[in-house]
């Protein structure tokens, strides 16, 4: 018997593994594979949450999120009609390739760039076009460039990148959409923009707001702590955002979502307090690891890549079991092209003092 089939291409594409949430430690967990803040969300969102009453449950939210859309506008200083709230940034980034991609048009990412991002592209009809990093992990803007195309509608770029916690500077992404036809869609995914703490490193918003070819993505995953709510939001010109608006969801964003992200915004000590903690933890476990005798790739993210030695009983994946059994929960990056590296989240004090720990024992062979 014949059953229905996907449009040609479908199955070709690999789906997205996120990072494990389970241990097979009896003790207690550690869960650092999913880059989500030690901190959690801030108090004034849960309550915010709990406070919704039935009503609010039994009613359709507000499909145009208009007041969680002019928060995000008031607290950055944008338009808040060039803003439009996604089902996380994920949605968005997809709806983007949705939107501007047909059968046979190319796309462009960096070549250890966010998984999403090639699962877009190859949904909506395109083809991937991958630009290798330069030596330091640092996506190449030369490359970019050299990729792009009569094809090409959209070029990708994580900014800061995960998995590697590399970023480029603003005087190299002006560069790089100066670069780009005008009818090439330059997206910039900001979704680690709040750790980042360098003077030559800015989010999107400038070049969004000069430029009619340039949108933002950002999230509320990360440094806000609402993970598990799925709020993002994206910055672009009107034309853009009027697009995004015929094909999403009605109602795409729910009453908890837009509850937790009012409030989160409202509570910017908490987010100082998420990001201050990043700042003293990333250095010193950067730090502890090359001790070890480890590869770390310079992060400016709430994450770290960490690189094994390529022998016997040292490799990532050893690595990997042995961190479990100790209740530790780290992301295999084989799908990013590391096959012997493994991504850690900048926990709680807890959580990074026991990885030093575990992998003291493991890179000593005294576990």
């Amino acid at each position: 018997m014949s059953i229905p089939q996907p449009r040609p291409g479908i199955l070709d594409i690999a789906p997205y593994v996120p990072g494990r949430a389970k241990s097979k430690h009896d003790g207690r967990v550690f869960k650092l594979s999913s880059n989500e803040s030690p901190l959690g969300p801030s108090p004034r969102a849960l309550e915010a949450v709990r406070a919704l009453g039935a009503e609010a449950l039994a009613r359709y939210p507000d499909g145009g999120t208009d007041d969680l859309r002019e928060a995000i506008a008031a607290h950055h200083g944008l338009d808040p009609h060039r803003v439009v709230c996604g089902n996380g940034s994920d949605e968005l980034l997809t709806l983007l390739a949705q939107a501007y991609l047909s059968a046979g048009d190319e796309a462009v990412v960096t070549e250890h760039g966010f998984l999403v991002y090639p699962i877009a592209i190859r949904a909506a009809g395109g083809r991937v076009v991958t630009a290798p990093d330069d030596r330091n992990l640092v996506a190449s803007v030369d490359a970019i460039l050299e990729r792009v195309g009569p094809r090409t509608k959209i070029v990708y770029l994580a900014n800061p990148n995960n998995p590697t916690g590399t970023y480029l500077p603003f005087d190299e992404v002006k560069r790089l959409q100066q670069g780009l036809p005008q009818g090439c869609l330059l997206v910039l995914d900001a979704a680690y923009a709040e750790y980042v703490r360098r003077n030559d490193y800015e989010a999107g918003i400038e070049l969004v707001s000069t430029c009619e070819n340039v949108v933002m993505t950002r999230t509320f995953s990360k440094a806000y702590g609402l993970a598990g709510l799925r709020l993002g939001w994206l910055y672009g010109p009107r034309h853009v955002v009027d697009v995004l608006d015929r094909i999403r969801g009605p109602f795409n964003i729910n009453a908890a979502a837009v509850a937790a992200g009012l409030a989160a915004l409202a509570d910017q000590a908490h987010l100082q307090a998420a990001v201050k903690h990043n700042e003293a933890w990333l250095p010193w476990l950067m730090a502890e690891l090359r001790q070890l005798g480890l590869e770390v790739t310079p992060s400016v993210a709430n994450f770290i890549l960490i690189h094994f030695p390529d022998e016997d009983g040292k490799r990532a994946a050893d690595a990997d079991r042995f961190l479990d059994a100790q209740g530790l929960i780290l992301r295999g990056m084989k799908g990013y092209g590391f096959p012997n590296a493994l991504r850690a989240s900048i926990g709680t004090e807890e959580a990074n003092r026991r990885l030093v720990a575990a992998l003291t024992a493991f890179m000593k062979g005294t576990g």
